[in-house]
């Protein structure tokens, strides 16, 4: 019976009270439901939502905190629960197996002035926090929020950081000042001590990204730890003649590194653009300054068996409109990768990239589009592998109609799966895709809310498929009620 009532916790047609009555502290048959119904439905009703942020349980409490599926303003009601713990759930990563969705203002506001830093450094490496709220922590009246603008040193304006170096706060000001002394090289060399310095997770954080000395630049050349040749190509202040040897280094990843630097001498990008290791000469060809020409003219390869999914573009800064339109019009197909990745992008280039010839670029635009086309979003579940095709098939844009008969009668079990999203499948083909050899398929048809009434009753007492057939939103609300007898 329990497996039952795990199944009717995420009806979406049961009664509140019901739902209610579930959530009843003091009846250990209902507690194996609980993550079921917290974490597992997209919407609840209001009283019911209320009764799991009232809940005495935490473990209720903490499955709502978790579950990626409901409004993020849902979950956001327990941001001031009185258990750590649910605090802690509802800042981390909801589900790392689906896209994360921006909590709410107000819900971050209260959060970054009332929280722990153990539930801070949750909700910074959650990414629920969208990046123009990041990007006004400089102005917040709280002096530790205004401390965190100091971390995106390298994004702010003159006048922002200014202001953050002249803030009332001495916390905020020696912050500003630590991070202006990452453009310092003498301040580098304070910090890092006398040389050699040993090797740490703190001393390489600062020789990758602090501007050098030519002196520390001289000892990284001369000592022989491994890792030096990729600090150096990496870091943005080493000397021209430095780089200029390290194109010519035998480790590949050092001279991909190179390829990849924001400033290169057109010689040393010609040279890489032939360099043996073909990730080399791909990274060489994205290098903004040439021409589609030079750009075909390098021997570059494509790979194919990328897992491509959803960004969260929330979390980042809004492309450039001017250059993802020029992606998108680029015959480099990793470019107009780039531009398939943009949400914004305008309806005409869509249509293009719609019909690309990179699969690439058509599975991240069908991914990250807001409005890709509908044949785009079948066709892409179509040829994509992987866990993040299953995202495709919940776009409100995905064409559901017409798939039951196209698709029950396939082959392929993951095609006829496709069958069951068609609201309008016909009631026979339903009953007898309850049968059918793959389990993903027998569970989907099981709770389609057009089969047959007789054989959604029957499949009530089978093992497998019984609690799909109390999720089903056909069942009789009578029997729903039956099932807690």
């Amino acid at each position: 019976m329990t497996t039952l009532l795990g199944g009717l916790a995420v009806n979406p047609a049961a009664p509140a009270d019901l739902l209610l009555r579930l959530l009843e502290p003091g009846y250990p048959e209902y507690e194996d439901v609980w993550p079921a119904l917290a974490a597992r439905r997209a919407r609840f009703p209001e009283e019911v939502a209320a009764a799991i942020v009232a809940h005495p349980d935490r473990r209720v409490r903490g499955a709502l905190a978790r579950n990626p599926f409901v409004d993020p303003e849902v979950r956001g009601l327990l941001v001031n629960d009185p258990d750590w713990l649910v605090r802690a759930r509802l800042a981390g990563w909801p589900d790392r197996t689906r896209p994360v969705r921006p909590l709410p203002d107000w819900v971050i506001d209260r959060m970054l002035t009332t929280y722990d830093n153990d539930c801070l450094q949750e909700l910074l490496f959650s990414r629920q926090v969208p990046f123009r709220v990041q990007r006004s922590y400089g102005s917040h009246p709280l002096a530790s929020i205004r401390q965190m603008a100091t971390n995106m040193w390298g994004l702010l304006s003159g006048d922002e950081r200014e202001a953050l170096l002249r803030d009332p706060h001495p916390r905020v000001r020696a912050s500003a000042r630590r991070m202006r002394e990452t453009d310092d090289a003498e301040a580098m060399e304070r910090l890092l001590g006398p040389l050699p310095v040993p090797r740490n997770h703190g001393t390489t954080q600062i020789l990758v990204n602090h501007r050098l000395s030519r002196t520390v630049v001289d000892w990284l050349l001369s000592d022989p730890h491994p890792d030096n040749p990729w600090v150096l190509a990496h870091n943005h202040s080493t000397p021209p003649d430095v780089v200029a040897r390290l194109a010519e280094h035998p480790d590949p990843e050092v001279r991909r590194e190179v390829a990849g630097r924001r400033e290169l001498a057109p010689a040393l990008v010609a040279a890489l653009a032939r360099d043996v290791d073909p990730r080399v000469r791909t990274t060489v060809s994205l290098r903004p300054e040439l021409s589609e020409d030079q750009r075909a003219a390098i021997d570059y390869v494509v790979d194919t068996d990328e897992e491509f999914g959803p960004v969260e573009h929330h979390a980042r800064a809004a492309p450039d409109p001017a250059g993802s339109a020029a992606y998108a019009r680029s015959r480099h197909p990793l470019l107009r990768r780039r531009a398939a990745r943009d949400p914004a992008l305008p309806a005409a280039l869509v249509a293009a990239l719609a019909r690309d010839e990179d699969r690439g670029v058509r599975t991240l635009l069908a991914h990250n589009h807001p409005a890709p086309p509908a044949e785009l979003l079948l066709r892409t579940y179509l040829e994509q592998r992987g866990p993040a095709r299953e995202l495709l098939t919940e776009h409100p844009c995905f064409p559901v109609a017409g798939l039951g008969a196209r698709f029950a009668g396939a082959d392929a079990a993951d095609r006829r799966r496709l069958a069951v999203l068609d609201p309008r499948l016909a009631p026979a083909t339903a009953d007898r895709l309850t049968r059918d050899p793959d389990a993903g398929v027998r569970a989907g048809a099981a709770g389609h809310p057009r089969l047959p009434g007789e054989r959604l009753l029957a499949l009530l007492g089978d093992e497998e498929l019984g609690a799909r057939a109390a999720a089903n939103p056909a069942l009789p609300v009578t029997v729903m009620r039956g099932l807690f007898t």
